[in-house]
Formats: C-alpha cells, structure tokens, sequence
C-alpha cells in the first residue's frame, strides 16, 4: 500500500482509496509530475494537456491533499473571503461569493470563507488566517479609511484585495463602488423631481464609502442649494425598529424630508414602510433613491429610484486581483472603481 492510502498493484496500476495524482498520472499515461503541472496551470505544460488533466481529474472526483500540497510547495491554495455576518435582506454576499468561486473554478485555488460578526474586533479572522497559515492570500470588505486590516497583512506579506478602499498612503488591490458619485447622482435625480428637502439614510461613518457617501451628498446640496435635513443616530446597520422609528420621527416633524437617498436596498424597504404607516406614499409625497443589485425593488414600489451595484461583477473582479497579486503584479494595476448608472 502507498502511502497516500491507495493500493499500489504489480505493475505501477492504482486502485481503491482517495484518487491521488498517481490515478490521474495512470490513467491518462502521463508522470506525476507532469499532472502535478498541469492542474497547477504551469506554463510548460501545454492547454490540451492541462485540459485532458483536468477533465479527467473532475470524473474522478479528484481533491487535492491541502497538507501535502503546502508541505511540497509551501503553499495551501486557499483564498480566504472575510466576511461579515450582518443580516442582508437581499442576499448580496452570496452574489460576492459565487462571483469570487467562480472566477476561482479551473484554477488551483479554492474558496473559504471566514465569517464574522459586525461589531467585534475584524482583525481576529484575519490574525487566525495569517498565524495559522491557512490562507494564501485574503479579500475583505467593509474598509477602514486607515484599515488596520490592510496594514497588517502588509507588514506580514500576505496578498489581499479589498472590496472597497482606504485612505492608506500605499497601493493595494481593490474593487468598489462609486458611491460618492451614487450620492450626487441620486441628490440631482430627486432635485430633478422637484424635491428639495433631502435626507441621506447613511452608512456607518467609520467606514470609507460612509465617508464618500456623505461627501457626495452634502456636496451636491451645496451645489443646487437644496435643505439637508439629517437623520440621528441611525445608519444601515441599525436594528429595523430604531431605524423605522427614526424615519417616522423625521416625517411627523414640521419640516420633513421630501426625498431619501438610501445607502442599501434594505434601508429602502424600512424607511418607504415607515413612511406608509403615516399616511404617506413614495412618488407622490417623497421620492427615494437606493442602491441594489438584485433589481427587486422596483417591483417592491414602482417609483423607487434604483442604482445598480453589481456585486457579481465585484466578486469577480476581486478574484482577478488577489491571482494577479499573487502574481506579482503591482498593486496599482489592480484597482477598479465602478461608477454606478441609473
């Protein structure tokens, strides 16, 4: 018996146990090695052959041995996705997820993802994956502008993409959303409209994109000299009954707001029902601008003003950058901003 658990029979043929590169090599009449190659896309090895591997690997259910393969080469071939475990009405991590994993497929990387809860410390995840070696490189969203996150794994060498960007003084790969210009953009749709009263349901301020959100909204007030009237206490992280009752506060006071511009799907949703419980209805007596990705809320309420944000895409563009990283290709050459369209 090799010691990989399989039977090794007069010969050199495998059988029984877990299929081991010594299946593949035996069944398609290549070397190891030049199987090793080819599943880990080495550029000697030619696209016939790396595709024959490969097919035949997948029929086999072939899986590789994460301990073996980081003791030969030092490495795990695991990208590890922080991520935060806060409730998201629209399921917009999924499309994160499945966007990374599938750009992912048909390269020798595989996705884990570490969760975590909003509110405790985000360097634990990100200390375990780089003390326990678990990882190869990392991805994590919901930036800091000076994100500690991204110092640390700077200092420890340890590639990473965010989703979103800082304030650091040095390059690192990232995708975002353009939200400064999502705030301008959704002041001016509501201006458009009439509206002139205008309230910016935020996200937290400890975070870049609450930052640029802001920015982009108090900035195109000043510019049509419209009235902000702010919100207290409440962003989209706030439980759903403080932040429904702080949207009831604002339309019961003398001088309510006549337009919202929302930084989520889900702060739509609270604030519109909110609002309808007071009598009041979206379209006719305020207008809402909003960010989604699943393009629902439109048939939630027919004149909701809806931004797409295409997370797939997102998780896409973060897996190309954490394999050119990897790569390594400079940060700055990994860096994208997407600016939303109404």
């Amino acid at each position: 018996m090799s010691n990989d658990g399989n039977v090794t029979q007069a010969g050199g043929r495998v059988r029984a146990g877990r299929p081991t590169l010594k299946t593949i090599a035996y069944m398609t009449g290549l070397s190891v090695t030049t199987v090793s190659k080819a599943l880990n896309d080495a550029p000697d090895i030619g696209a016939a052959t790396k595709k024959r591997v490969r097919l035949i690997a997948d029929e086999i259910g072939y899986m590789p041995n994460r301990a073996g393969v980081r003791l030969r080469t030092g490495k795990t071939n695991v990208i590890a996705l922080i991520l935060s475990t806060e409730t998201e009405m629209f399921g917009l991590s999924s499309k994160l997820v499945y966007g990374i994993s599938s750009r992912l497929s048909g390269t020798p990387y595989h996705l884990v993802v570490m969760p975590y809860e909003v509110g405790t410390d985000p360097m634990i995840p990100v200390r375990y994956v780089v003390e326990s070696g678990s990882a190869d490189a990392l991805i994590f969203s919901r930036t800091m502008p000076q994100d500690p996150r991204a110092i640390y794994l700077r200092e420890k060498g340890v590639p990473f993409a965010t989703h979103g960007r800082t304030h650091l003084d040095f390059e690192h790969p990232y995708w975002d959303f353009d939200n400064e210009t999502f705030a301008s953009i959704g002041v001016k749709r509501l201006a458009a409209k009439g509206r002139s009263r205008l309230t910016l349901l935020p996200a937290p301020m400890d975070l870049t994109y609450g930052g640029l959100l802001m920015r982009g909204f108090t900035s195109a007030i000043a510019e049509l000299g419209l009235a902000d009237i702010p919100s207290r206490g409440i962003n989209i992280d706030t439980d759903r009954e403080t932040f429904k009752a702080e949207v009831k506060r604002l339309m019961s006071s003398p001088n309510r707001p006549d337009g919202f511009v929302c930084a989520s799907p889900a702060s739509a949703i609270f604030a519109i029902t909110a609002a309808e419980s007071l009598g009041y209805e979206v379209g006719r007596d305020f207008d809402l601008v909003a960010k989604e990705s699943y393009e629902v809320l439109q048939q939630f309420r027919k004149d909701i003003i809806a931004v797409h944000e295409d997370f797939l895409e997102a998780g896409h563009g973060l897996a190309d950058a954490v394999l050119k990283a990897l790569s390594g290709v400079p940060a700055n050459q990994l860096q994208a901003l997407e600016v939303p369209q109404i």
